[in-house]
C-alpha cells in the first residue's frame, strides 16, 4: 500500500482540456497494461453515453494513479456552469486542485467560479496553461489574466503562491516553463512531481474514531447504495457498525469497503484517514451526511449548493399518442424516478403541483435537458412546458437572476451579436478584439432573456461561437421581453403527412415533419413565416379526377424537414405550448389541441 496520499481535483472551464490531461496521467503512469483497450481510448472518465455524445463531463468521477510510491486520487469535475453542483459537492474531498486554463481563451466565467470555490476551501492550486500549441494561443496574456484573477479572489497572501506549468494536453506533454519549440515531445512527469512536492498530504489522525462526509453516491445492482467520501480521520474496517447523521439512532454494518485503483475500485479490508473510500451496507443516506462509529459525533457542516436559476413543469404525457412509444408514463412512476434523482443531483429541486405535474428547478437549460434525455432513454414518456427564470421576492420586491454572458466569435459576426443581444436588453460590459480574427464580448442580462439564445447564436454564427454564462446576482425584475419568435404551423387534423398537403404547408413557412409522419390535431408541424399561429392540413391528398392538366401533374418538390434536438425543442417553446418526449419521438404541440379551445381560452383572458 502506498506510503503517502495526495487528493487533487481537476477544475476548469468547459473544453479547456481537463479530461484529456487526466487521460495522459492515467496512461503514462501505467494504470493500464500496454495491451488494454483503455490505452487506445480517449476521454476515459467520460463514461456515460451523453458525455461521449456531447463531449462534456456531466458528473464528477474519481480515479487514482501511483507515482514514486505515492497514491494520487484524482477527482475529475464538470466544466460547464450548469453542472457546477458537481464541483461544489466533490471539492471537499480534495487537498489541492489543478486549474486548467486554455492558452487562447484565458480565464473564463467558470474558471472564476471553480477557483473561488477552491480558494474558499483553502486548496493549494497548480495552474496548468493548456493548449499552448494553438495557433492563436496568448500565453503571456493568459498568465497576466490569471494573476489578476488570483489577486481578486485570494483570501490571503499564501493563496497567491501558486505553481504554474504549461501543457499540450492532446500529446500528454507538460513543461515547467514555456518551451521554445511548442511542438516538442514531452511527458507528464513535471506535473506529477509538482503534485507530490506542492500539494499537501491530507491532515489526518488515524487514532481518532473514523469520520467521513458523503460527497457522492453511486448505485450498484448487487451492492445497493455506495457512499463516497474522504475519510477525514481514523480507520475503517469491514464489519464495523456505523451511524449516519441523517438517521439518528439507526446503525448499519459496513459490508464492502473499496478504494480507487486506476479507473476501477479495489475491495480492501481496511482504509486509513486521507483516502477516498467507497462503502456499502447503508440505504437512503443523502449526500452531505456525516458517517462515524460514534452516534454522538457532531455532524459536519452541510455542503452548500448554489440556487437553481430556471424551472419548468413536467408531467405524464397527455397527447393523443400517449402510451404508444414508452413503457413508463404514469405520475407515480415519474415521481419515484425524480425522487431517486434528487439523492445524487444536488442542483435539482422538485416540487409536486396540485395538477399532478411537477416543477423541475435546475441550474440552466443544459442541466434540465440532460435529465430529460436520461429519462427518455430509460423509457419514460412525458410532456414539459417552456423553461422560465425563477423569480424570488424579498421585502416585497420581485428579484430575478442576472447572468454574465461571455462570447468569443469570429469578427465577421460582431454586428450580428450586437443586434441579437440588443433585442434581449443585454448590457454590453466589454468588447475586446483578442486576435486579428476573433472578438470577445461580455454582456450582463437577465436569465429569462438568455433562454434560447445559445441555439440561436450557434445558428447565426454557423456554429463558430464560444458561449458561456453564469449567474452573477439577483436584481429587481426588469421590463418584459418582446416576442422574438414567429408563429407556428399547427396540424388541423390527425393522420399521416402527405406530400401534397405538406407542399402547401411549406408555402407558409418551414416544416418539422416529413411525408409519412403520423401527426395529431394541435401538433406543431412547422414555423410560420408570419407572426401569428396558422392551422394547416398537411394530411390532405391530391383530389383524384378523370381530368388531367399539365400544370397539376408536375412532380412535387419538398424542402427537407428541420429536425430539432431536445435542447432546440425546449428553446422553441412558448407559454401556450408543450414538448412531448418519448423514447422514439419529440413532438411540439399546443396545450389546447383544438382551435375552438384556444379561441375560448383567448376570450376568457382578454380584458
Amino acid at each position: 500500500m502506498p506510503k503517502q496520499i495526495r487528493n487533487i481535483a481537476v477544475i476548469a472551464h468547459v473544453d479547456h482540456g481537463k479530461t484529456t490531461l487526466i487521460d495522459a496521467l492515467l496512461k503514462q503512469t501505467h494504470a493500464f497494461r500496454d495491451n488494454q483497450l483503455e490505452m487506445a481510448t480517449e476521454r476515459l472518465l467520460d463514461s456515460n453515453d451523453q458525455e461521449k455524445e456531447r463531449g462534456i463531463t456531466i458528473t464528477a468521477k474519481t480515479c487514482s494513479i501511483e507515482y514514486k510510491n505515492v497514491k494520487i486520487n484524482i477527482i475529475d469535475t464538470p466544466g460547464h456552469a450548469d453542472f457546477s453542483g458537481e464541483v461544489e459537492r466533490t471539492l471537499s474531498m480534495a487537498d489541492g486542485a489543478l486549474l486548467i486554463i486554455d492558452a487562447q481563451e484565458g480565464p473564463m466565467p467558470q474558471t472564476r467560479f471553480v477557483l473561488k470555490k477552491a480558494l474558499s476551501l483553502n486548496l493549494k492550486i497548480i495552474v496548468v496553461v493548456n493548449k499552448i500549441d494553438k495557433k492563436l494561443a496568448r500565453i503571456e496574456k493568459t498568465l497576466s489574466k490569471t494573476d489578476d484573477l488570483f489577486l481578486e479572489l485570494a483570501n490571503n497572501n499564501d493563496q497567491l503562491e501558486f505553481k504554474t506549468l504549461f501543457a499540450v494536453g492532446r500529446t500528454g506533454a507538460v513543461f515547467a516553463s514555456i518551451p521554445k519549440n511548442l511542438n516538442q515531445s514531452g511527458n507528464v512527469t513535471p506535473l506529477l512531481d509538482a503534485i507530490i512536492n506542492f500539494i499537501p498530504s491530507p491532515n489526518t489522525n488515524v487514532n481518532l474514531p473514523p469520520v467521513l462526509q458523503v460527497s457522492s453516491i453511486e448505485y450498484n445492482s448487487h451492492l445497493g447504495q455506495i457512499l463516497i467520501g474522504k475519510l477525514l480521520q481514523g480507520q475503517l474496517t469491514t464489519g464495523q457498525k456505523l451511524f449516519s447523521s441523517s438517521q439518528p439512532g439507526k446503525s448499519f454494518t459496513l459490508e464492502h469497503l473499496m478504494v480507487s485503483q486506476g479507473l476501477s475500485k479495489k475491495e480492501v479490508d481496511k482504509a486509513e484517514a486521507g483516502d477516498i473510500v467507497y462503502i456499502s451496507g447503508a440505504s437512503k443516506i443523502p449526500i452531505g451526511a456525516t458517517i462515524s462509529t460514534d452516534p454522538k459525533t457532531k455532524p459536519l457542516p452541510n455542503i452548500e449548493i448554489t440556487k437553481p436559476a430556471l424551472h419548468m413543469t413536467i408531467g405524464p404525457n397527455t397527447s393523443p399518442f400517449a402510451g404508444q412509444e414508452g413503457g413508463l408514463g404514469t405520475s407515480r412512476q415519474l415521481e419515484q424516478r425524480l425522487n431517486n434523482e434528487l439523492e445524487s443531483n444536488l442542483s435539482l429541486k422538485v416540487d409536486k403541483l396540485q395538477s399532478g405535474k411537477f416543477k423541475l428547478s435546475g441550474r440552466g437549460e443544459l442541466h434540465l435537458a440532460v435529465l430529460l434525455e436520461t429519462l427518455r432513454r430509460e423509457g419514460f414518456e412525458m410532456e414539459v412546458g417552456n423553461p422560465q427564470a425563477i423569480i424570488i421576492e424579498e421585502n416585497g420586491v420581485k428579484l430575478e437572476p442576472v447572468e454574465e454572458l461571455s462570447l468569443i466569435t469570429p469578427s465577421e459576426f460582431v454586428g450580428v451579436i450586437n443586434q441579437t443581444l440588443g433585442k434581449r436588453h443585454a448590457e454590453l460590459v466589454k468588447m475586446d478584439p483578442i486576435s486579428d480574427t476573433e472578438t470577445e464580448f461580455i454582456f450582463h442580462l437577465p436569465t429569462r432573456n438568455l433562454i434560447g439564445l445559445r441555439s440561436l447564436l450557434l445558428t447565426l454564427t454557423k456554429g463558430t461561437i464560444l458561449f458561456n454564462s453564469h449567474v452573477l446576482e439577483y436584481q429587481p425584475l426588469g421590463k418584459p421581453l418582446a416576442k422574438l419568435r414567429s408563429g407556428t404551423l399547427i396540424s388541423s387534423t390527425t393522420g399521416n403527412i402527405l406530400a401534397y398537403g405538406l407542399h402547401g404547408a411549406q408555402g407558409r413557412g418551414d416544416t418539422f415533419v416529413a411525408p409519412g409522419t403520423k401527426v395529431y390535431q394541435g401538433q406543431i408541424i412547422g414555423q410560420n413565416a408570419r407572426g401569428e399561429d396558422l392551422e394547416v392540413n398537411a394530411c390532405k391528398g391530391k383530389q383524384l379526377t378523370n381530368m388531367r392538366s399539365k400544370s397539376s401533374d408536375g412532380i412535387i418538390q419538398l424542402a427537407p424537414p428541420i429536425t430539432l434536438s431536445l435542447e432546440q425543442s425546449i428553446d422553441f417553446l412558448e407559454e401556450d405550448e408543450l414538448l412531448e418526449i418519448t423514447p422514439k419521438s419529440l413532438r411540439l404541440r399546443k396545450k389546447l389541441l383544438t382551435d375552438v379551445e384556444r379561441r375560448r381560452h383567448r376570450r376568457a383572458f382578454t380584458p
